[in-house]
């Protein structure tokens, strides 16, 4: 009987200590920038009712995701986004906590869709968002969150742009072109493909709602020139430094059923890129999960590790600094080599100790001979090596990038490493 490999499943991944290293990377950043801008962490259960995304989207929504009946016969869903549970939880216990709420996660969302580079269907996303203020000035904040974030992973001005558009500009056209408000859903989603559809095509459907291309071409060119609704957010970004990152586009539509105000997309400027990222004001969302008990309005965005992930290693400047940052990491601070099998266990008294201090030290496990111990303290980038020896309690403290060596005893080890330090070779 022959047996094959069990393979992962279509759109999940294996991730191997290096991939595991990327994606912690891109935590950092995101837990990093969210700090500095005040926000605090919050989770939410991995597995809600199949109703809560009913609720938010409607019967489409379930094609799109993981569903089933548990064994209780509850209808449940893995979570394909956070925003319906941040506004679930926000809607119960909105009395504890004092507005306006800045609150980010990150954690992995499920999508039962097509995979494809850029998206999988398993992903993980950080979500930052703003609750209890309505002012533009929180979408401007967020807006500034996502691109201090990507900053600091490397990019600049060149590789990323935010696009913002307002769903008060389309109802402003819709009112003018005279175009029924039951027919909303179905012009966004023209505009929506825009870029995708042949002009000629574009300009059938359009005529058949009651306008034209040419018209719909004409308001995006005046929307452009004068930022109308958007104004204040753009006025916050440019005081702020930041107006270089971003431009008018009133064709990003986001779902603009969902979102009632400002929409954003913050969209890689390589060649056959796409959006890292995307968000924007939903004020009734709270209020629909809580069938109207409680009205909160609230602004976010979700940035996904996928794509980031994929431009972080094709684009030059961040890639760089991503590897000087994996192998900074992954780099010990010391290696304690056994020169003498009969004084392994004082070795091991040793390496604990070095660890307690904080330090990320290592050995050879099994017995070895000294030149292989020194190779694998190359290969894991050690900093330092320690020699125990016959000579315990003396020993051999070897600084290997500047191959300068001390020797010293038992006492004397952390000195000596501390000397370094001081000197600017930083083991700790």
């Amino acid at each position: 009987m022959s047996s094959s490999a069990i393979a992962s499943l279509p759109g999940f991944r294996d991730l191997t200590p290096r991939e595991c290293a990327v994606r912690n990377y891109v935590f950092a950043a995101w837990r990093g920038a969210a700090a500095r801008a005040g926000f605090v962490e919050w989770e939410g259960p991995t597995l809600e009712s199949t109703d809560l995304y009913r609720k938010k989207s409607g019967d489409e929504i379930i094609g799109q995701l993981f569903h089933f009946t548990d064994k209780g016969e509850r209808e449940v869903a893995l979570r394909p986004e956070l925003t319906p549970t941040l506004a679930r939880i926000v809607a119960a216990r909105h009395r504890d906590f004092k507005k306006p709420l800045k609150w980010f996660q990150i954690g992995p969302c499920f999508r039962y869709e097509a995979p494809q580079k850029g998206r999988l269907r398993e992903f993980y996303q950080w979500n930052a968002d703003i609750l209890g203020e309505a002012s533009p000035a929180a979408d401007a904040e967020l807006i500034a969150l996502g691109i201090e974030a990507l900053r600091s992973l490397g990019f600049t001005s060149d590789d990323f742009a935010v696009r913002l558009s307002d769903r008060a500009l389309w109802d402003r056209f819709l009112k003018t072109a005279g175009i029924e408000a039951d027919r909303t859903t179905v012009f966004l989603q023209l505009i929506d493909k825009w870029e995708k559809d042949p002009p000629a095509v574009m300009d059938v459907k359009l005529q058949a709602l009651g306008t034209s291309r040419e018209a719909v071409a004409a308001f995006m060119v005046s929307a452009r020139e004068e930022p109308g609704p958007l104004g204040p957010v753009i006025d916050d970004l440019t005081a702020r430094g930041l107006g270089g990152f971003v431009r008018i586009d009133p064709g990003i539509v986001r779902g603009l059923a969902y979102y009632t105000g400002t929409v954003f997309e913050f969209f890689s400027l390589r060649a056959g890129a796409r959006a890292i990222a995307g968000g924007g004001r939903y004020d009734h969302l709270v209020s629909t999960l809580s069938d109207g008990a409680v009205s909160m309005p609230a602004a976010g965005f979700g940035m996904g590790d996928v794509v980031l992930g994929n431009l972080l290693e094709e684009t030059p400047g961040p890639c760089a600094r991503l590897h000087e940052a994996l192998a900074a990491a992954a780099a010990l601070d010391v290696w304690v080599v056994v020169a003498d099998e009969e004084r392994r266990a004082d070795a091991l008294r040793l390496l604990q100790d070095l660890r307690g201090r904080g330090l990320r030290a290592d050995l050879v496990l099994a017995a070895a001979k000294v030149g292989r111990q020194f190779q694998a303290a190359e290969a894991a980038g050690a900093r330092t090596a320690v020699v125990v020896g016959a000579e315990w309690p003396v020993l051999k403290v070897k600084h290997l990038a500047q191959r300068e060596e001390v020797t010293t005893d038992r006492d004397g080890v952390w000195a000596t490493l501390a000397q370094w330090m001081e000197i600017g070779q930083p083991v700790g």
